[in-house]
């Protein structure tokens, strides 16, 4: 299991990555996340121009296994969405932290208190 240092993650199994751009953030499923789904085989993700709000669904994945709603870790617009996953999720299973990326959100304010770190989402999980 991957858990980078470089990310923050949301208790729900979102990970956080800041951006150069100030205010603005990358979102995705953790390794454990998708390691728990199972092979993903569609996804359902906001649009360009929605807001997200901490701690509400923004979207959902289905695997063979189940359905899971995606949880935002942060509030913001929605300003860019990974299109290539609606055609093809396995990116998300394959590369989670990388081509696997859902949406970037320009937040609005700044990150909240509740995101953890790497070794904290780790022993939240239990690895």
């Amino acid at each position: 299991m991957e858990f980078p240092d470089d990310l923050l993650y949301g208790s729900e199994h979102l990970w956080v990555r800041r951006e150069e751009e100030e205010g603005l953030v990358t979102l995705g499923i953790t390794d454990y996340a998708q390691d728990q789904l199972g092979q993903i085989v569609y996804v359902d993700l906001p649009e360009v121009g929605d807001t997200v709000v901490a701690g509400d669904e923004m979207g959902a994945v289905e695997s063979a296994k189940s359905v899971s709603d995606l949880i935002s870790p942060v509030d913001g617009e929605v300003v860019e969405v990974n299109e290539d996953l609606l055609d093809d999720p396995s990116p998300i299973n394959q590369d989670p932290y990388g081509a696997g990326w859902m949406v970037r959100v320009r937040l609005e304010g700044e990150l909240p208190d509740g995101l953890l770190s790497a070794a904290e989402y780790e022993s939240l999980v239990g690895e």
